[in-house]
This record gives C-alpha cells, structure tokens and sequence, in this order.
C-alpha cells in the first residue's frame, strides 16, 4: 500500500527546491496531494507542482469547483504525515497560534498525526525572538522540525535560514516510516576503503566505494538505533542521523572502534581495510625511475582483532571475494570469530563495488541465506534483520 504525504507549500523562495522534493518522493512510489497558499502559487505554478507530483494541488478553501467534501478536514485524514516546505516565520506564527485562516493552516488545525515543519527564512527573521518563541511552542506540542542550514541566503547574506535540501527532507520522510525495531541498540558500522601512504603524494587503497556501510548505516538509524559509522576515502556523503567519523588508514580504524567496542551491542565491518601497508614509508615525494619496487607488509587484522576481544557484541563481518566464494567467507567466519559473514562475488559487474546493487549470502555456523540481486539499501535491510 503506497503512504501518502500531504504537503503544504508556503511562499519561502526556497520553493524551487521542493520540485526536486516531489520528484524523489514520486520515483519512491509515495502518494502525494498538495496545498499551497495564495502567495506560493505567486512564485510556481500549481501546474507545476501537479505535473512533477503527479496529484492535485489544493489552493483555496473557497474555490469555484465542487464542495462535495470538507477539504481541510478530508485532507489530513488521507494523509499519514505531514510535511510543509517551505516553512515561512509567517506561517509558523499563523499555526503556533492557531490561526486557520486559509486552507493550509485549517488543516494544520484539523490534523492530528506527526506535522514536519522546514523551516526557511532571512538570518534576522529566524532569530527573531518571536520566531524562536513560537519554535518552543510548537516543539512542546510535539511538532517536529527540520532545521535550516548556514549559507548563502536570497538576500545576498550568509547565515543561518537556508532551506534543507531536498535529500535531506526526503529521508525525514522515509525515516518516520521506518519500523523502529532496533530502538536501544548501539551499533558501529564501517563504511568504505582506508589508504596506507606511501610518500606524501601516494597511497595505496583499494576499489570500495562505501555504499553498503552506508546503507546499512543509514537503515540502522531509520529502525531506531544508536549508530556510529567509521568511514574512510570515499566520495561520498555520509547519511543523515548517525554520528560519522572519517577516518584515514587501519590504525585509525582500529582506535576509533577500540574507543567504542565495549559499549556498543553490534559491530558491522562492511569497511575494505587495506591488507598491506609499505615497509618503508618516504617522507619524501619519491621520484619516477624506470622501476619502482615496493616491500609490503600485512596489515593487522582488524576485524579478527575484534572476533577474539567481542564479549556479548554480535559482529557481522563482509567477505569480498572473486572465487571459492562460499568456501572462503566459512574460512572467514570460523577464523575471525564472527556471528554472520556476507559473502558477495565483487567480480561481477552487476553487484559489489561501486554500483547500487549487491548479490550476497549471509553465512552463519549452521545456515547459508542466499539473497538474490538487490539494491544495497534492500541488502542493508536483511543484514539487521539479523540482529532481530
């Protein structure tokens, strides 16, 4: 069954970016409607938002078309959350006072599940102490908020007013309906390759792209956890929620879990730590030769390192191999000390590094669950279903 979004729109300049907002939502199989107020639909046009929505708009409570239901009150009884972006400090004061003077605010009024605020407007107007008293009103009636960013405003300034982008109310969104299953658990997850230096210019690194730790990471504070993510050279932005600490090279990887491994209930080691480091580092930039020959030595083992110190912590290692999968990751399981291994073949070009799919099967002592081709995220999702 598809979830409905109700989504109020006021006219904050920022309202560009919410098109971008209802594309994500649409290709994620939500439902929308949308109401805008008088002073929006001055800035986009309510086709606009109809077409890249793919719903009706809402404008007027007293509109010329049929008054075959009490619109205001019909609409938040569709919905199961609702979220208005932007926010203006004009419409924030209209509903901390209960102010119901057009359609948005009405149904505001009339609405009685979660409401998420996004809030945007100039640096003063945010700080007004007006506006920071009706924050404080509406937070005690448990309305929930989404916090302006610091940047470059429409009015030429930089501060504190700057709507969230799109990405980040959408997974607002997709956080409220997650089942919040692992509500008191404390996990640690590692995301992506860590790099061992060779001369100030050099490294030595390995083909991980972070995706899986991220998904996991990202699905983990979604249910409801305590999660920490340790993630090393990637590009990528680490997911909204959980603590993210970015590390360099295994030691660091090492310290960083080490300084919270007894208090944690789960660690999930989807990090690619490099398994080599060079002998002998330069602290020179070394200079090109005909041949270049490297003395490399192994790494230690942190996620066996783990395996032997783990008290009652689960941990859930990752096995990236290109042959003897199953036969390699049971090894893995057995000398590591792990509870499950995920087992993926990083030779095909459909699952593995660097793309948003992944084949795996889980490994316990007893059993072997093979997943078919799935998005990371749905990977993600099986992978703590583990801890339940």
């Amino acid at each position: 069954m598809k979830k409905r979004i109700l989504l109020g729109i006021t006219s904050g300049i920022a309202i560009y970016k919410i098109l971008d907002l209802c594309s994500r939502l649409v290709k994620e199989n939500y439902e929308l409607e949308i109401i805008m107020t008088e002073n929006a639909t001055k800035m986009v046009s309510p086709l606009v938002f109809e077409t890249i929505g793919r719903c009706k708009v809402h404008t007027d409570m007293f509109h010329k078309g049929h008054h075959g239901e009490v619109e205001h009150i019909e609409l938040g009884k569709r919905a199961d959350i609702f979220v208005i972006a932007p926010t203006t400090v004009n419409t924030l004061a209209k509903i901390a006072n209960g102010i119901g003077d057009n359609l948005l605010t009405s149904t505001v009024l009339a609405y009685d599940k979660p409401i998420v605020l996004a809030l945007s407007a100039n640096t003063n107007m945010m700080e007004n102490p007006a506006t920071l008293s009706n924050i404080k009103v509406l937070e005690e009636r448990g309305f929930q908020f989404i916090e302006p960013k610091t940047g470059l405003l429409a009015c030429n300034t930089i501060g504190r007013g700057r709507l969230a982008e799109p990405f980040e109310i959408f997974e607002r969104i997709e956080d409220y309906f997650e089942t919040k299953d692992l509500k008191g658990k404390k996990i640690l997850v590692t995301a992506g390759p860590t790099k061992e230096d060779i001369d100030p210019v050099r490294f030595i690194t390995n083909r991980s792209s972070g995706k899986m730790g991220f998904a996991i990471a990202k699905n983990a504070y979604q249910r409801g956890a305590e999660v920490v993510l340790i993630y090393g050279n990637t590009s990528l932005e680490p997911p909204i929620g959980p603590e993210a600490i970015k590390i360099s090279n295994n030691e660091q990887l090492k310290s960083e879990i080490e300084e919270r491994f007894d208090s944690i209930d789960c660690l999930i080691m989807a990090a690619a730590p490099c398994d080599f480091r060079v002998e002998n580092y330069s602290i020179d930039k070394i200079k090109t030769k005909d041949k270049l020959i490297l003395n490399l030595i192994e790494n230690e083992d942190i996620l066996k390192y783990f395996g032997k110190r783990k008290t009652n912590q689960k941990i859930i290692g990752f096995a990236a191999e290109t042959f003897d999968l199953l036969e390699n990751a049971k090894k893995k399981l057995i000398s590591k000390n792990c509870d499950y291994i995920v087992a993926n073949d990083v030779s095909s070009e459909k699952s593995g590094f660097d793309v948003d799919d992944n084949k795996v099967s889980i490994i316990c002592k007893d059993n072997i669950y093979d997943l078919p081709l799935l998005p990371k995220k749905e990977v993600a999702k099986k992978v703590l279903d583990l801890l339940l």
